[in-house]
């Protein structure tokens, strides 16, 4: 298979860092980026988790839900899992499609 080569820029810090960690590991820096882009190909996906850091809460709905869901569960009302919020749906719509049949 045909070799090419690619150009990557990142800062000169971490690239000393990545450069000597890589020699503890006992390979270079261009095997390390060779295991990343085949572990990238094999599994389809990065392989470790990218996400975002925690931010504060900005959306005022998303607020006052927090507060509604505290304040029910201080009253001791029962906290409901998506999948009881769903099953219960289907539950009034089936009940709805029941009596629109029924109905002359």
């Amino acid at each position: 298979m045909a070799q090419v080569s690619m150009t990557v820029r990142m800062d000169e810090q971490l690239k000393k860092k990545f450069d000597s960690l890589c020699s503890q590991f006992g390979m270079s820096a261009n095997a390390a980026m060779n295991i990343f882009a085949n572990a990238v190909v094999t599994y389809r996906c990065i392989p470790f988790e990218i996400k975002a850091p925690d931010e504060p809460t900005t959306n005022k709905g998303l607020e006052t839900f927090y507060a509604l869901r505290a304040e029910a569960r201080k009253r001791g009302l029962q906290y409901m899992s998506l999948e009881e919020i769903n099953d219960e749906i289907e539950e009034s719509r089936a009940e709805r499609r029941t009596n629109i049949v029924a109905e002359p």
